[in-house]
């Protein structure tokens, strides 16, 4: 089952990079287009994961997902049913996450 599908299932608007025609794009890019649609970005780009880079606060939310070197679907499920569950317990609105070894880490800014 894909990560989408997972998301889409628990009740979440999805929308894929590749649906939206920003494949490739530049970070910044991809970011703004999250912001101005009210999105939070759910991504396996570590970049997401600065927060110098990309101050949370600006954003509905960011997401990254960091997985094992060799990552199977079972770890991508496994992965989104943490952030699922998450979700499900506390607003991601302006936050940082990082899903990581069965948990959730939320970075928080200062």
């Amino acid at each position: 089952m894909s990560c989408a599908k997972l998301l889409r299932e628990a009740g979440h608007d999805v929308a894929l990079v590749s649906e939206e025609g920003l494949s490739g794009v530049e970070d910044e890019i991809l970011i703004s287009a999250c912001k101005s649609e009210k999105r939070v970005l759910v991504t396996l780009d570590l970049d997401f994961g600065n927060p110098l880079l990309f101050k949370p606060s600006l954003y509905e939310g960011i997401v990254v997902i960091r997985l094992p070197s060799h990552p199977t679907l079972l770890d991508f499920t496994k992965a989104i049913k943490i952030l699922i569950a998450g979700l499900k317990k506390e607003k991601i609105r302006g936050e940082l996450w990082i899903v990581h070894h069965g948990r959730i880490r939320i970075f928080q800014e200062e």
